[in-house]
């Protein structure tokens, strides 16, 4: 077996959320949850609406899914440039639709030209879609200063008044279930627990 240098050693050794021990150091969930997950994003636009496309796509499936489905998606969406998915006809939902690169439920293909819109929507509104997700807690991160991974819900009142403004602008799977999960991943909840080393608070 090759010598491991001292930052490789560093990351082996470092202690991790509970949910992450049940994927191998090097899988896609372990990488996620140590460069991504609860890390707060802020004024990118793009990656706010790749991460709640994600989100969109694995409701009822998983997030591992999802994530493995993630190039296929930036391909199919144009790595998410708003402009180009409003512009998306019927007929190109219906193409997706047979793209096996990408988790081919119409509905939801339908729900991100969709939601783009909306997205547009609030930028004119609020100057970007990231100042829109962040007004809800004042540009705060809540820390819920998980214990265990028993503590972490799956929705929450925020997430709930979130995904009910959502609706009412009209944006398509974004129940209170998945926004709680986009909250936990764009960072605006902190639900790391407090031993991970990749807290980022």
């Amino acid at each position: 077996m090759p010598f491991k240098n001292d930052d490789e050693l560093q990351h082996i050794n470092k202690q991790r959320c509970a949910w992450v021990s049940n994927y191998p150091q090097s899988d896609i969930m372990t990488m996620y949850h140590d460069e991504e997950w609860g890390h707060p994003l802020r004024d990118d636009d793009v990656k706010l609406f790749e991460l709640l496309t994600l989100e969109v796509f694995q409701a009822g499936l998983s997030w591992e899914i999802s994530l493995k489905k993630r190039a296929g998606l930036n391909n199919a969406f144009y790595q998410f440039d708003i402009d180009k998915i409003i512009s998306m006809s019927d007929e190109d939902v219906i193409h997706l639709k047979q793209d096996k690169q990408i988790i081919r439920n119409g509905l939801k293909i339908a729900a991100t030209v969709n939601n783009a819109q909306i997205i547009k929507n609030l930028q004119a509104e609020f100057g970007s879609f990231s100042n829109y997700m962040w007004s809800f807690t004042k540009g705060q991160v809540i820390n819920h200063h998980i214990q265990s991974a028993s503590d972490i819900p799956v929705q929450n009142e925020q997430s709930q008044t979130v995904a009910k403004d959502m609706k009412k602008r009209g944006f398509k799977f974004t129940g209170p279930v998945t926004i709680y999960s986009y909250l936990q991943a764009m960072g605006v909840i902190n639900d790391h627990e407090l031993t991970c080393s990749f807290n980022p608070n």
